[in-house]
This record gives C-alpha cells, structure tokens and sequence, in this order.
C-alpha cells in the first residue's frame, strides 16, 4: 500500500520504500475487540473482532458508580457557594470539579507568585477545566488576564467554556462583553480578544508564546498546550502574576512528557523555602534568544506550585478499547521503566551497541511490540515533543536505521534487555552530478540529504554532495542513566562501526541469510476470506544484530544537525565533531539556532581526502566571528567561544592561517592606534579609548593569526585563560558593554577590566615584536651562522697556516718599501726648490720695536711691520697707526667675549 507521505521519505540515493506502518496497522485492528473492519463494499473483513458481538445484560439495581456519587455530593455542597457553586454544574467529572476548586483556591488567594500545572492525556477536559477557573477569574475581580497557545485555534474549547461559565454567572453578550476575532487568514478568525465592562473594564487577550515582554500588567496568565511551545518561552511566560499551565502529557498532536520531567521538576525545586532563584541555569538561559526575557522574568522570591492530574476521560468510556488500542498503535502512552538493573549501572565502556531490524521491530511480534514501546518511552522521555509522524518515518524511510546501546548481556538471559541509548541515523549524499548542479542552479534542494544539500549551498561547493554520510536523528538516552557517558560512548562505538573496525572478515566469507520480503504481497491472499497473522519469528530477521555481523556502508562522514544549547554542544563537541553550519534565524518550534557538525571517519582522520573538512571549518570561523556582532550577539560569551574551539580544532595545526605580519598589521592599525593600545597596556588611558581597536584585534587573535612564534623573538604566540578569552570576544567581537559582560559572566566591573587590561598587554606585546622583528630583518647581520642562514656562502681555507702568514708578512715589507720610496722622492723635489725670495729681512723692524717698549714704559704690546702686500691694501700699517687703535681702544674701555664692561 502506497501512500502520498512516502513520497517524503526518498532521496536521491535511496527510493525504495517498505510499507511497515501499514502492516503493523493492518495487525493491530484485529487485536482490538470494539473494531469492526469493512472495505468499500462494506463487506466485514474477517479480521474485524467486532463481528463477534454478544448483548451483555446491564444488572438490575445497578446505579451511579462512586465517582458520579462524589460528584453530585460535591455539585451540592457547593451550590451556596458564590461563583463556584454555578460553575461546579458544569462539570463533567470528579477530577474536573476537584480541579475547578483548586483554580478557584489559588484565584481566591490573589497572590503574585503561584503556579498552577494541570496535566492529562487527550479527551480528559483539561480546556475546559480552564475555561472555567477564567470565568471565576472574572467573577473574582481580575483585569488583566492572558492565554497564550501555540495557534489560537487550539482555544476553541477554551473561550467556548468561558462563554459557558460567564452565561451561568449571569453575563451577557454585548451588554456585559463584545469577542473580537482575529483578521489573521492563518487564524481562521479564531476569537483573539474579550472585552468586558460589566463592573469595570476587564480584558481577556491572547497573545504569541513569544511576546512574553508584553505580560508587564498581567494579573493572570493562562498557558494551553504548554508542551507543545518550547521550553525556553514557557520559562520566559513564567512572571510576578499567577500561572495557571495545562498540557497533554500523550495525544496525538504531540506528548509532553518533557513538560513534566523537565519544567515542573524545576517548578518544584523552585518552590522550595531555601531556594531563591530560578532553577534554570543560567547558563542556558543565556544561550537562548529570549535570555534577556527569561532573565528578565525571573522572581525573587520561591513560587508556590499546586499540581492537578486529570485521569477520568470525557471523550471515551473508563477503560475504552478504542483508545486502548489508539494509545498502543501509536506508542502514544509509552513510559520508562524505572531503573531495574541488578548490577547497578554498568560501565560504558562494557556495553554493546546493537543494529535493530526494522523488518522485525514492526513486525507486530508481541516481544518486538514490548521492545518497540520502550524505544519510543526513551524518545519521549529525552526530546521535548514527539509525533506519530516521527513513528512512520523510524518505520518507512529507507535511509534511516536504528541502533540502540545495551548492558552487557548474560548467556542465561531469557528476556529483552533494557535500551539505555537508541539511536537513530540517517543516510546522506551520493546525489547524482546532475541533480546537484540542477538544484544549486536554480536555489532548490530536494527532501532528504539535508547536510550535503545544506553544505553545498552555503560554500557553493557541489562535490560535497557527492559524498556519502550518515546524520544522527536522534540520541535518545534512558533519563535514570543520563550524564553517565552511555550517549558518549554510543557515538564513538557508530563510529568505529562506520569506520569498519568491527566487521569482522570471517563473517564477509559466509553466505548471507535471505529472509522474506517485508513488502511482497501474496497474489493469492483474500482479505474476505483470510485473516492477517503476524509472521513466524523464523521468517523474520534477528531483533538485534551485532555490528560485527553488519557490513557498514561505505561513507565519508558523520553529521548532524540540533537546536543549539551549550550541553548539546558540549556533548558533540566532546565527540569530536565541528560546526559548519548555524542557522542566523531561531526555529519557530524550539525557539534555538540550528547548528550543523560534522566530524570524519577514524579511518579517515589524519589521512587523505579529508583536506575540506578543515577548509570549511576555517571558512565557518571567519564568517562566524562577523556574525558575532549581529544575530549572534544574542549569545552567551561562553557558548560563542566554545563554538570557536569547536571549529578550531577541525582546522589542523600545519594548515593553520599565517601568522601576522608587520605588512598586514599596518593595514588594520596606524601607529597612533599602537600608541593607545600601548599606553592602554600601561594603565594611562580609559578603556573606551581603545573600543575602536577591539574588533580588530580580537579578530586576529580568535582567527589563531598570533598563536605562532615570532622569528628572532623570545617567547610563543598569545595565550589567553578561558575568562579573557570570553571577555576579549563579548567585547571585541559581540561588542558588550562592560556591564553586560558582568551581568553574563558574574564578575565584577573592576575584576573584568583588570583582566581585560592584562589581555591587551599581552596583544600589545605581540603587536610590539611583530614590528620589531620586521625591522630586524631588514638590518644587515655580522652573525656568521645568520649570514650562511641567509644564503651567504663563504670560502673554504686552502694551503698551510704558515705559508698564509709568510705571504701575508711579504706584502707588509713591499708596501712599506713602496711608502719610502715615496718619501724620498717628495723630499728630493722640495729641496729642488729655491726658496730664498720667500725670506723676510726683519733686522730693522725688530730694532724699531725694540724702541716702541722703551718709549712706552709699562705698554707691552709690540708693533712690527708687515712686509709689502702682505694684509689688506698694498700700503704698509705705521707705528702711528698702531697707536691711534691703540688710543680708540682706551677710549671705548675694556671688553670681555668682545662686549663693553661696565665701570
């Protein structure tokens, strides 16, 4: 049997689809005894058990059962009871009425921090147990009261019995209150908005789960379907007003269980005396685009928390066949079984991971049927929502296969062992050439293949979808051995399968056991006259299969693609993968950003043909740092940087960005912005005069461009601790003030910017001896070692040491002969010259002197004639002459450094 959904589930590799759904479903009709089975003749099929009706006699005397009894006693007690009393008529059950009364109770306390959780499967009455507590609500006096909802179609049932509640408390339609409609096409013109004005002006609004900052006057907030809004907004609708929450913990638009293992597990911690803060980590809240909100919304003081169940059903009978088998057929009240392991908790490393025949696991077999519910119990427990569509596709998809982690096995063991890990996997890639070029070519993708497809667009690389991989779906662990390693170890064991270290080549050798074909179709059978029967565990194959019997499929890596939280990422990061891929828009349906990893084979890791996966991690980082300071900036500084180590360690060492050069750096920094860094570095400037230097410098440091040592210089490249490096990158790259890095990393101002400064000093440094080194290189060195080093080739000692010396010793005795010889030659042509007209007579001058001092007593300046044309002028200077200067002298007084002096 086709059906339209397949057409989904092929991919380009893999088309061939097995109808197992169908199959199991056919089965399941005849184990129901309130089924009657018809085709379109309307003939009944002789599988129908509803053909075998026999009248059963309803006893005489029989009246109301005890629960109907409590019921009417309880609609009586009640009914002088104002507001309540009205509102108890309506009522269809005990467990309605009773949780009316506790809707009622904490209305009637008007307190700001009480929540209300009601939770039930589907057809138990849970909306309208809430319509009515608004009605009350309304009689009680509140304002301001909201519902929030996944779509406000989903509270049809809901304003209906508030409508119900307000007709019995005396209200009436546009005298007491007016209903607007939503004018949204997508709403279906839902009601959207109740104004009433009997008393004063009350209002009933409903809004987005995401618009929790709109909740400032709310006095009431009322949440439907709480499990189907993601965790994170629930948390964010949390506030200083009364909550009341309601939820399907299992129904076919999707369970809840997660709603009551996660968020009212911590309502109940919060709830406690000694505790005073949201039981939230903050860590995550913080990883999330509604952290400010969550952060926001968070009470002082412990919330009082009040817990409903409903378990009486509305819509079926006690004990109903029909929702019995509904229930089975879709897994949808599968629950885990407590930790029931003799020998404790077993090491993950002794435990086993086996492959699941999907033939056999729906095959409808009462031991595959208990198997079946216990894997689906793990996803329920482990992922926040679940679908009965996720049931088809585990069941019809051909490329999917499933895997689950077992304790170690007994030789004795007659039962089926407990799962602690399932996993389920998905076959990628191998897309035909032309289907590629086809698809990038015109911005399409086919369905499946997510990752090649995802990859290919983003690098505009087509050869990646060529490749073959397998993309983990789902890592479900058993929540009594969560944190434990067994999901760790899970992974690394589908590695080493994939990888090909447990085949074993013995079993190649052997002779493959062919079982029937699931899907073929006896051209004989007649649903008129034959029955369908489960097949014979003989014609099935094993359950469980060893890897070491499983020949692997050839691949070429592993993915897979998560709402990103700093524990998933943590986990995957652990094991080895790296980011390619995070989605810049937060999904709708868990409010995180989709991330994509990928991580290679351990046959294939270090060796050929995994050079891309480096090159796009090293692309990612680039384009990840950018987008730091948009969409991302959202992040906490912790998760941003664990994403970057995530990537780093995909890029390898020797292929790692080249170091900076003094060229590059003078592209990025002028020498004055090297200035305020340094003097930053020194404590003489604030840090807001450096903020324009931090994207840069934080870029070059976080793209590993001064990890490396620098030639010639002492000391390796940059290391920062792990709170610098978040500081460096909040303010750097995501660009926070100070405050909001305090507030995220719980430091004080003082403490972060002391570290802060120690960060910059230490870049500083860097930036310092990337210059230096520069200018050392262009300077000419006197080192031997650096000058071979440099190219420089110097000659080789030939001959003795003392033949070197006596040379040398020769040519000292020439060239001292040669500068002798020059000597006399000069000397000789001196005295060639004559050089007696060049005498001076200065016999008569000196006798006149001589006369001068005698004459002139204590006069000690002697005055001699210069010989003809020797001084200025061709005239000879006289004595008289030499008085009269000598007379001016007087006159004008003694000097000193060529200045008068004072008498």
């Amino acid at each position: 049997m086709t059906m339209d959904v397949h057409a989904r589930y092929r991919t380009s590799a893999h088309d061939s689809v097995v109808a197992r759904f169908n199959e199991r479903f056919i089965l399941s009709l005849g184990s129901c005894s309130d089924c009657l089975v018809l085709d379109d003749e309307l003939n009944v099929l002789p599988i129908s058990k509803g053909k075998d009706i026999t009248p059963i006699e309803e006893p005489r005397g029989k009246g109301k059962d005890d629960a109907d009894v409590a019921l009417t006693e309880l609609k009586a007690s009640l009914a002088d009871t104002p507001h309540v009393g009205a509102l108890a008529t309506l009522a269809k059950t005990l467990d309605q009425a009773q949780a009316l009364l506790t809707f009622v109770d904490a209305i009637a306390e008007k307190t700001l921090s009480s929540t209300v959780t009601l939770t039930a499967a589907r057809g138990r009455g849970k909306s309208a147990a809430l319509g009515l507590a608004i009605a009350a609500a309304l009689a009680h006096g509140y304002s301001n009261i909201f519902v929030t909802s996944p779509s406000p179609e989903n509270l049809k049932t809901l304003f209906d019995f508030i409508f119900k509640g307000m007709d019995v408390l005396g209200y009436e339609e546009h005298l007491d209150y007016d209903i607007a409609q939503s004018t949204n096409p997508d709403f279906n013109k839902a009601i959207v908005r109740v104004n009433i004005f009997r008393d004063h002006r009350q209002t009933i609004q409903y809004i987005q789960p995401e618009d929790a900052h709109v909740l400032g006057q709310a006095e009431l907030v009322i949440i439907d379907e709480a499990a189907a809004i993601p965790l994170p907004l629930v948390r964010a609708l949390m506030g200083p007003y009364l909550v009341f929450m309601a939820s399907t913990i299992n129904g076919y638009e999707g369970t809840g269980r997660s709603l009551s293992l996660k968020l009212i597990q911590q309502l109940r911690e919060s709830a406690r005396p000694s505790l005073s803060k949201d039981a939230a980590p903050a860590e995550e809240a913080a990883s999330t685009s509604n952290s400010k909100k969550a952060t926001h919304k968070a009470t002082p003081k412990a919330r009082t928390l009040r817990e409903i169940t409903l378990s009486t059903p509305i819509r079926y009978s006690a004990n109903d066949q029909i929702e019995k088998w509904l229930n089975a057929l879709l897994c949808l009240d599968a629950s885990v079984i407590p930790k029931s392991l003799s020998s404790g908790c077993p090491h993950p490393s002794t435990c086993e991971l086996f492959y699941v025949s999907r033939d056999t696991l729906f095959s409808f077999h009462p031991a595959s049927e208990a198997f079946l519910q216990r894997v689906m119990a793990l996803y329920v427990a482990a992922h926040y929502k679940n679908q009965p569509n996720d049931l088809q596709l585990l069941s019809d998809a051909p490329a999917h296969h499933l895997f689950v982690l077992l304790p170690p096995i007994k030789d004795d063991e007659t039962h089926l062992p407990e799962p602690l890990v399932v996993l389920q996997v998905a076959l990628e890639g191998n897309i035909s050439k032309g289907a590629i070029m086809d698809g990038l070519g015109r911005g399409l993708r086919a369905g499946g293949d997510m990752i090649p497809w995802l990859v290919a667009q983003q690098f505009q690389e087509s050869k990646f979808a060529l490749l073959s991989g397998a993309r983990v779906v789902r890592v479900a662990t058993h929540p009594d051995y969560a944190n434990m390693g067994y999901g760790s170890r899970a992974i690394s064991a589908l590695n080493s399968f994939y990888s090909g270290e447990y085949f074993n080549l013995d079993e190649a050798s052997k002779p493959e056991r062919t079982y029937p074909d699931a899907a073929a179709v006896d051209k004989n059978t007649n649903l008129l006259t034959d029955t369908p029967t489960v097949r014979s565990a003989s014609a099935m194959p094993p359950l469980l299969q060893r890897l070491s019997e499983r020949k692997p499929e050839s691949l070429d890596y592993l993915g897979v693609s998560y709402g990103l939280t700093p524990q998933l990422l943590r986990f995957w990061k652990r094991a080895g993968f790296m980011p390619l891929y995070m989605r810049q828009t937060a999904s709708e349906l868990t409010g995180e950003h989709t991330c994509v990893m990928v991580r290679g084979l351990n046959s294939s890791v270090g060796g050929e043909g995994m050079e891309w996966l480096g090159e796009f991690a090293r692309d990612f980082r680039r384009r990840f740092l950018t987008l730091l300071s948009f969409k991302f900036r959202e992040f906490g500084s912790v998760t941003a940087l664990s994403v970057l180590e995530a990537a780093a360690a995909g890029i390898p060492a020797d292929s790692g960005s080249a170091d900076l050069s003094a060229a590059h750096l003078s592209t990025l920094l002028t020498p004055f912005d090297l200035k305020r860094l340094q003097s930053y570095a020194d404590n003489a400037l604030d840090y807001h005069v450096i903020l324009d230097l931090l994207p840069a410098i934080a870029g070059l440091y976080f793209e590993g461009r001064m990890s490396g040592p620098i030639p010639g210089e002492e000391g390796g490249g940059v290391r920062l601790s792990a709170v610098q490096s978040a500081i460096l990158l909040a303010i750097g790259l995501q660009r926070k003030s100070v405050e909001e890095v305090e507030r995220e990393l719980q430091l004080p101002v003082a403490q972060t910017l002391a570290l802060f400064v120690k960060t910059v000093r230490k870049i500083s440094k860097r930036l310092g001896d990337v210059q230096k080194a520069a200018i050392s290189a262009t300077l000419p060195s006197n080192d031997p070692s650096v000058s071979m080093a440099a190219g420089a080739r110097v000659a080789p000692a030939m001959g003795d040491i003392n033949m070197e010396l006596d040379a040398a010793g020769m040519e000292a005795e020439a060239g001292l002969r040669d500068r002798d010889g020059a000597r006399e030659k000069q000397r000789a042509m001196i005295d060639a010259l004559d050089l007696s007209k060049f005498a001076i007579d200065d016999t008569a001058d000196w006798t006149g002197a001589e006369g001068q001092v005698r004459s002139a007593g204590a006069a000690t300046v002697v005055s001699v004639k210069a010989p003809g044309g020797v001084g200025k002028g061709s005239g000879k200077r006289k004595a008289g002459d030499d008085d009269d200067a000598g007379k001016a002298q007087k006159e004008k007084g003694p000097t000193r450094r060529g200045k008068k002096v004072k008498r």
